[in-house]
């Protein structure tokens, strides 16, 4: 099953599995655990086991079946690197991401080191994306030395939920930034000087800068709903891709 999205910097969402497992503070919250237990309550397929780790191999043909090229994230609703998720499988999710090149893929991974160490010995498709979370600067930022060392074409991080000042970025090789606050009722609030200085060290190291939202806090430090913080900073929205795609992603979302 897929999903059409309403994450800014996608299409589509793709959920060969679903669940995972907390394992840093930007899991706190974690939407898709919420979701999901919204889901089983519903009787929805997939979500028979709530939350926890769940492979789906039925779905893995959905992205064959569809012809129209299609940007899709990738385990919006899971980890495709989790511990718990069998190489094999994994190797059957890469299958179909090379099989089908007029889509693109984007795979974003709390477990940085089991993916590089997945692609250590295999090739990353031309069409996927990867990328790492970065929350803060103990867990967040090692992630990024892990996605360096894969010979992906884009390799991107989603510096959301942005949850303190992730410092100095060592960004070379890293094509996309992602910026957001926390949403949802007990969301963290996102200092405006935090996510200024991430956009000021894309600039200066011509990295393409998305920001996505501020959340469940305003820039102003007050609790509203994400819809009314909206996503303006420093006066302007930021909707920057990496060059080679963004002309691609918007002819798909026209």
């Amino acid at each position: 099953m897929t999903t059409v999205s309403r994450i800014e910097w996608t299409e589509q969402t793709w959920n060969p599995t679903v669940g995972c497992t907390k394992i840093s503070p930007g899991c706190k919250n974690c939407y898709a655990e919420a979701m999901s237990r919204r889901l089983k309550a519903m009787g929805t397929p997939g979500y028979e086991n709530g939350f926890a780790l769940t492979l789906l191999p039925e779905r893995l043909d959905d992205p064959r079946n569809r012809k129209r090229p299609t940007v899709y994230f990738v385990n919006s609703m899971s980890d495709l690197f989790h511990e718990k998720v069998p190489i094999s499988y994994i190797d059957k999710v890469f299958n179909v991401i090379a099989e089908t090149p007029h889509h693109t893929y984007q795979i974003l991974t709390k477990r940085a080191a089991r993916m590089a160490r997945y692609f250590s010995t295999r090739m990353v498709p031309s069409n996927a994306w990867l990328g790492v979370s970065v929350e803060d600067r103990r867990y967040g930022v090692p992630r990024i030395d892990h996605l360096r060392k894969i010979d992906a074409s884009i390799r991107f991080l989603s510096v959301e939920p942005l949850l303190q000042d992730v410092g100095t970025l060592d960004l070379s090789s890293i094509h996309w930034v992602i910026v957001g606050g926390e949403s949802g009722p007990k969301s963290r609030p996102m200092k405006v000087e935090w996510a200024q200085a991430v956009q000021r060290q894309c600039e200066e190291q011509e990295v393409a800068f998305f920001f996505k939202q501020w959340g469940g806090w305003g820039a102003d430090g007050k609790r509203r709903a994400k819809a009314v913080n909206g996503r303006i900073l420093d006066g302007r929205t930021w909707d920057e891709m990496p060059s080679n795609v963004s002309s691609r992603l918007e002819a798909l979302q026209a």
